[in-house]
């Protein structure tokens, strides 16, 4: 639980800088996507194939939204993942 502590305080540290800042709230909303996106396939038991083939994509695709470091969606294919996860696509400027 140290290293946590420790990490934490170094984060909290390091956020007071406004470069790494913006560049870790960037890194975030990826990551989020990223993240949102495997783990609503997971629920729906859709393989990446299977996800691909609902979207008119491929499978390399489904893989490069998941990756954290992927910084390249497109609207239409988070549109289109909406649609195929019967969700709504929420974007805001907050």
């Amino acid at each position: 639980m140290k290293g946590v502590r420790r990490f934490r305080d170094r984060l909290k540290r390091d956020l007071k800088n406004t470069e790494f800042r913006k560049a870790f709230k960037e890194e975030e909303i990826y990551a989020s996507v990223a993240i949102q996106v495997a783990k609503i396939r997971e629920k729906e038991k859709l393989t990446q194939k299977e996800l691909a083939k609902r979207i008119h994509t491929k499978q390399q695709t489904i893989s490069r939204l998941e990756d954290v470091h992927n910084k390249s969606y497109s609207l239409q294919t988070l549109i289109k993942l909406a649609e195929v996860f019967h969700k709504r696509l929420k974007i805001e400027f907050i």
